[in-house]
């Protein structure tokens, strides 16, 4: 969770997202729950919240966004999610013409910080999905 949460803050540097509080309330949750400071149910209906917002908001990359945002907050209840920001990163830089490689090496760095023991099987993923 807190590397999805990194990596999804992190693209929240790209572009002027709204400072919407059911986003900012989701990825607060995000960091209650790693820390073992949340339950899994207001995780993940907190993540579903930032779903059904994505789908009212007409500006593209902050839908993308929100839907980092959303699947990095879902990692409370499947770890699988946790690759949910790397997708939709990749998606979010090649929709405003930004190097979305650059970005990968910047997320897979921040895994290795966080835990060595993961990159190898994250890479190992993404090379069969990307």
């Amino acid at each position: 969770m807190k590397w999805a949460l990194l990596c999804t803050e992190h693209l929240g540097e790209y572009h002027e997202f709204p400072q919407e509080a059911v986003i900012s309330s989701a990825l607060e949750i995000g960091h209650r729950w790693s820390e073992g400071n949340a339950k899994t149910g207001e995780a993940m209906k907190a993540s579903r919240e930032v779903h059904v917002f994505a789908r009212t908001v007409g500006d593209k990359p902050t839908q993308i966004y929100c839907r980092a945002v959303a699947q990095a907050v879902a990692t409370a209840h499947m770890a699988d999610h946790c690759l949910g920001p790397v997708w939709y990163g990749k998606k979010l830089l090649v929709l405003l013409n930004m190097d979305a490689d650059k970005e990968l090496s910047w997320q897979l760095e921040r895994l290795a910080d966080l835990n060595p023991y993961l990159l190898p099987r994250v890479q190992q993923e993404l090379l069969r999905k990307l």
